[in-house]
């Protein structure tokens, strides 16, 4: 990697979703810690990979509720779940992100605390293996919320990231998934359902903060400079403790142009529960400008859920020592995670 000279300083009928866990109906004392996150969403899937994709959620989600469970913040819990994404090359993020024109790699990604609103992002991120750990680092150690190209990789730089070449980055499967892309052209829908998408991560700590984060490659083919929803407040994600936190994931133009995340929240501020709220946004997007997509979302008491239209999205949470997981709609696995449980219960 070059050195880089840095100074000092719709029809609603066919809705695709699974997924939503209602709070118990009693008063309880403690909040219960909760994490969903999901790796993006996507078209078909084929089994051998699906184990692999279930597995990878499934473990970033138990790597977030560990940290919830030992009174870690929110933050950090999202924050732990996508870096295990980010490293995972079967997701488009990190190591395993899609290739844009120029066959280089080009990620995005944000972090929000709930409490006071306080968030990070970067874009266009190269040679560096976590841009989570970056954009977390723009929102706690700088005066701005969102970095970019050569001044985040300054940044991440004067921080201590280390960076890799870039070469580490890039998966066989892209490359080929890139040469593909260019010779078939599809058409925009076909292209947004088969896009990878995104990973994300929303989580409640036992002191009833909230948190998301969301990391992603783009889409393959992209212009280079292109930037999607997922550094864009709002679009990639929001969380306020005062309501909830949201995580997006899908075609990235048609999220913008709905602020798909603070959609979801607006409603849940009308009443809505998290399916309720997440259905309604779903569908605007879908019927308004012919996007696909999926969010995963908690509200403040911990009620959660998981809704997409696109063909799959594999997500999985964890509360109440029970994980589930899946991929596909009405496939769900519920596991107890307690103490002494299978820790790889989805696989």
């Amino acid at each position: 990697m070059t050195d880089i000279q840095c100074s000092s300083h719709s029809g609603y009928s066919d809705h695709r979703s699974y997924a939503s866990s209602k709070s118990s109906q009693c008063v309880t004392r403690h909040i219960q810690p909760v994490i969903v996150v999901h790796g993006g969403g996507a078209g078909s899937i084929c089994k051998e990979r699906s184990e692999r994709v279930q597995d990878g959620v499934t473990k970033a989600a138990l790597i977030g509720y560990n940290i919830l469970k030992e009174g870690g913040s929110a933050l950090d819990a999202v924050e732990g779940a996508v870096m295990a994404l980010e490293d995972d090359p079967e997701f488009n993020a990190g190591n395993g992100s899609v290739l844009n024109e120029d066959g280089q790699i080009e990620m995005d990604a944000s972090i929000m605390d709930g409490k006071n609103l306080s968030s990070g992002a970067v874009s266009s991120l190269r040679g560096i293996a976590n841009p989570i750990k970056v954009a977390r680092l723009v929102m706690e150690k700088t005066n701005h919320s969102f970095l970019t190209d050569r001044g985040a990789a300054c940044f991440a730089k004067n921080m201590g990231i280390p960076t890799i070449p870039v070469e580490k980055l890039i998966t066989e499967r892209n490359v080929k998934r890139l040469k593909k892309e260019k010779l078939e052209k599809t058409n925009f829908l076909m292209d947004m359902d088969k896009n990878t998408g995104t990973v994300g991560a929303v989580a409640l700590d036992r002191n009833g903060n909230l948190a998301y984060a969301t990391s992603t490659g783009g889409i393959i083919n992209k212009m280079v400079g292109r930037v999607g929803d997922s550094p864009c407040v709002g679009c990639g994600g929001y969380a306020d403790n005062e309501v909830g936190a949201v995580s997006t994931t899908g075609h990235g133009e048609s999220i913008i142009k709905v602020n798909l995340a603070r959609l979801v929240i607006f409603h849940m501020q009308q009443g809505k529960n998290p399916q309720e709220a997440a259905d309604a946004a779903l569908r605007y997007m879908k019927t308004k400008v012919k996007g696909l997509g999926g969010v995963i979302v908690i509200d403040k008491t911990g009620e959660w859920a998981a809704r997409w239209t696109s063909v799959s999205m594999p997500w999985a949470s964890a509360k109440e020592d029970k994980l589930q997981c899946g991929i596909v709609p009405e496939t769900v696995q519920i596991i107890d995670i307690g103490k002494n449980k299978n820790p790889n219960p989805c696989i």
